[in-house]
C-alpha cells in the first residue's frame, strides 16, 4: 500500500483499492506494519472497495474477460506495446458506450439456490 501511494501513483489525491475480504486486507494491517503516523499517512489516500464474500461478482468478470476476447483478442498481437494499446482503445470504446452486463442471477435466485449465503431478512426476525 506505501508503495502503491508513494512510487506507483504519488499525484493521486485517492486510490481505490478492490480486494477481496482476506482478514489481512484491512487498515488495521497496517498500523500492524507500520508505525501510526505512517499508516495514517497512507490511509488518507487509500479507499477499499471490497468484493462480494459470495463470488457471484467472478461471473460478470469472467464474463467481460470473455466479451474482451471476442471483441478486442480476436486476432494475433504480437507486440507488447501494441497490446496495450488496443485494450486500451477497447477500453474507451466499452465505457464510452456504457456497456453493461445484464446480470440475471437475482437476489432471490440465490436464496432459492444457496439459502444459507443469501438469508431472507424478513424471516430472521
Amino acid at each position: 500500500m506505501r508503495d502503491l501511494v508513494d512510487i506507483h501513483y504519488p499525484d493521486a489525491e485517492i486510490i481505490r483499492v478492490v480486494q477481496d475480504n482476506l482478514s489481512t486486507h484491512s487498515a488495521g494491517a497496517l498500523y500492524q506494519t507500520f508505525p501510526p503516523a505512517e499508516a495514517r499517512r497512507i490511509l488518507r489516500r487509500i479507499e477499499f472497495h471490497y468484493t462480494p464474500k459470495h463470488a457471484s461478482w467472478l461471473n460478470m468478470v469472467e464474463i467481460e474477460i470473455g466479451v474482451l476476447r471476442g471483441q478486442c483478442l480476436d486476432r494475433r498481437i504480437d507486440n507488447p506495446k501494441r497490446l496495450r494499446r488496443e485494450i486500451s482503445a477497447w477500453e474507451r470504446q466499452r465505457n464510452a458506450a456504457r456497456s453493461h452486463i445484464k446480470w440475471m442471477f437475482t437476489t432471490q435466485k440465490a436464496r432459492a439456490k444457496m439459502g444459507r449465503a443469501y438469508p431472507n431478512p424478513s424471516k430472521e426476525s
